[in-house]
Parts: structure tokens; sequence; C-alpha cells
């Protein structure tokens, strides 16, 4: 990260970021919305060029930028085409597999690209070598192997079967693969099958009881700064999926020298997002790592303001003084995951389960909805029942 401080900040200009992602990617709308209110200028760049992202009042410009797929020529196009139309200071990349190509690509990219190196993104994003890594430094993770023939032949209870890499140079199959959890490797072969099948590498993994959670924060120096820790009580979907409510905790001061170290040993500078599940004996599992802004991002807007714009600062050769570390008590929902949840959950009955949810979400900070910003929620709703855009 050698940027050179803009010469525009001495003229006071607001700096401008480009964030390319999928329309409807609620972590992009959060950090949108995070940059705006810190001065920044905000652009986006999806395969549309329109779409929920799009609609909020935090995005000043628009751009069509296809997906990175193949040889990733008409998505590097995309992008140089966005940054030379709106006069972008930095790019972010909203998913993992925006992430990943920005920093592979990040030589034919004209402005700096906010995530490091694409080997770092690599051993992130690379289940079986973050497994690995987590071993390494004393992090627990659950045991994670490919799917060869004999690793199947061996597997013994239930497996979870998911993708090795989300992203990878080359990759023509349009859609991320989510991970499933199966009572049994023979009830598990299909999936196995149609993942490679789709050119995905399945790894089978073994599954951990517990409640998720995740630490957030910069890192930089070997430190992670402004760090926020969540507790996640309702997941959509259900038993195995995101955040449908979260409340930041107390920082784990031990699970954050582990992660520092961690991050160390990647590679890694910049935001992050990594998820365990902690088990009954209070053991936190290392089980997903998000380097870009994930779902559950308007909590921690909410709880430690500034993380986006910092990050990109730092990016720009800018100062950024020490970051203080989240209060616990802040709450998060994502009220359509979590009413879907109560639908099928329904704990004490639909009904009860419902006004719990509206409870929650009427002292929350949500994932989309914001008064002063109704567009992106009015998208969704009207594309749910075939408005048009």
């Amino acid at each position: 990260m050698n940027a050179q401080p803009r010469i525009s900040e001495e003229l006071d200009i607001p700096p401008r970021a480009l964030i390319v992602s999928t329309a409807r990617d609620r972590g992009a709308l959060a950090a949108a919305r995070s940059l705006r209110q810190d001065g920044w200028v905000v652009g986006v760049g999806t395969p549309e060029g329109k779409g929920m992202l799009c609609t909020s009042r935090a995005v000043s410009f628009s751009h069509v930028v296809p997906r990175p797929r193949g040889d990733a020529a008409e998505f590097v196009k995309g992008v140089q085409r966005a940054v030379q139309a709106g006069g972008y200071d930095v790019v972010f990349g909203g998913g993992d597999d925006w992430m990943a190509a920005l920093a592979t690509y990040r030589d034919h990219i004209p402005t700096p690209v906010a995530h490091p190196s694409a080997e770092a993104v690599q051993r992130a994003l690379d289940k079986v070598t973050l497994a690995e890594s987590a071993a390494h430094v004393g992090l627990a993770a659950p045991l994670t192997i490919p799917a060869t023939p004999d690793a199947i032949a061996d597997w013994e209870g239930p497996v979870v079967v998911k993708s090795r890499a989300h992203w990878c140079p080359g990759q023509t199959r349009p859609h991320r693969i989510e991970a499933r959890l199966f009572d049994s490797i023979a009830s598990a072969k299909e999936r196995i099958n149609h993942m490679e099948q789709l050119g995905a590498e399945p790894l089978l993994q073994e599954p951990i009881r517990g409640r998720l959670g995740a630490m957030i924060g910069l890192f930089r120096n070997g430190k992670l700064e402004g760090r926020v820790q969540q507790s996640t009580p309702r997941l959509w979907p259900t038993p195995n999926g995101a955040s449908a409510r979260a409340e930041t905790v107390a920082v784990d001061p031990v699970l954050a020298r582990k992660v520092d170290a961690l991050l160390s040993h990647i590679g890694w500078w910049g935001l992050v997002e990594l998820q365990f599940l902690t088990d009954d004996d209070g053991v936190p599992h290392l089980i997903d790592f998000n380097g870009r802004f994930f779902g559950s991002i308007a909590l921690t807007n909410a709880a430690r303001p500034g993380l986006a714009n910092a990050w990109g600062r730092l990016v720009l050769g800018e100062s950024v003084p020490s970051l203080a570390d989240a209060p616990a008590g802040v709450r998060y929902v994502w009220a359509a995951g979590d009413l879907r949840r109560a639908r099928v959950e329904r704990r004490g009955g639909l009904l009860a389960d419902v006004v719990d949810t509206m409870r929650w979400a009427s002292r929350a900070h949500h994932s989309v909805w914001d008064v002063r910003d109704p567009g992106p929620t009015w998208h969704l709703v009207t594309s749910r029942f075939g408005k048009p855009e």
C-alpha cells in the first residue's frame, strides 16, 4: 500500500469512491451510505448499471461494470470506463469475486485498489489455506478437506459441503455457491457432483454447533483497530445463514490477539470481518473470512462509525488517527430475513415470533431501511411485486 496523498486533499476537494458490486448487495449499500456521510462522492458499478444500490441517495453516479468472468476483459474495461467517467480516487469490491478480481487485475485499474495483494486475498479466500493459517496461530477451525474419492469414502457423520473459493481467474460459472449442511456423506454426493460440474472445487467440512459471531475492524501495522465484536442470535436461512439479527458485545482480548496473528500471517491489510461459531465449551471456531463490505456492516457503521472512511483514507495515503473499539449493546436487524426466519422457526408460535421480530427491529439499525434514504427499500418492495424499476 504505497499510495501518495491526493493533490486534491490540499484543495479540500471531496474524495471519490467507486464500489463495484451486484445491485442487491446490502453491504455495499451500507458502505456507500457511510462513505457519503463522511464526505465522499460515491459511484457504483453494477452489471446492469441500475437496481437497488443505484437508487440510494448516497450514490451520485451509476456505471455498467460486468462481473469478473472468463478472462475478465469486460470487467476490467468496465472498471476503466467507470474510473475515467467518474474520476474516482479509489475502488472497492463489494463481494468476494469483485474484491479478488480487483486485487488480481490491479495493474490494469487506473486508480488505487482498496484491497491487499492477490496472493493475500487468495490465502484468505481459500478455505483450506485459511484453516491451515488458523491452526498455525492457534485459532480453532473445523476440519476442512477437498472432497476427493478417498475423503468421501472415509467420511462419517454429518458434513458441510462448500466451495473451496468463490472466485478464481478464468472462472465462468455465474453465481456464488453457498455452503450446505447434510446429514450424511451419501446425501451430499449429489451436491458434490453438481459443484464439480459447475467447475467448482467442493470441500468437506466438519459441522460445528455453536452461536455465530464475528470480529471486525481495520487491520494495519499488525493490529486490528476500531474493533467491533458481534453475536448473532438469529440467522436466515436457518440454521446456517447470514445474520438476521446481531448485537455488539465486548471485545474478547484473547481472540483479538489471535486474529492479529492470523491477519499478519496471511499478509492482510484493510477492512476485515472474521466469522466464528462458538461451541458449548466457549471455543470460537473460525468459519469464514470477509475482506470486503459484508452483510451486517450497517451494525459496524452504527457502533463504530468511520471504518469505511478510514479504510479509504489509508488507501489514499492520508493520515488516520487510532480507532477506538465499539461499545456493547448496539443492535442490528435484516428485517426481511428475520421475518422469513420467523415464518419458518415460529419460536413460541408464528404470531409471537413475528411480534418479537418487530420489537427487535424497532430498536435496531436496519440492513436496508433508512428513513433518510427510502429508495432502496422501495425498489425491493416494488420489484418483489413485479413493478418496473
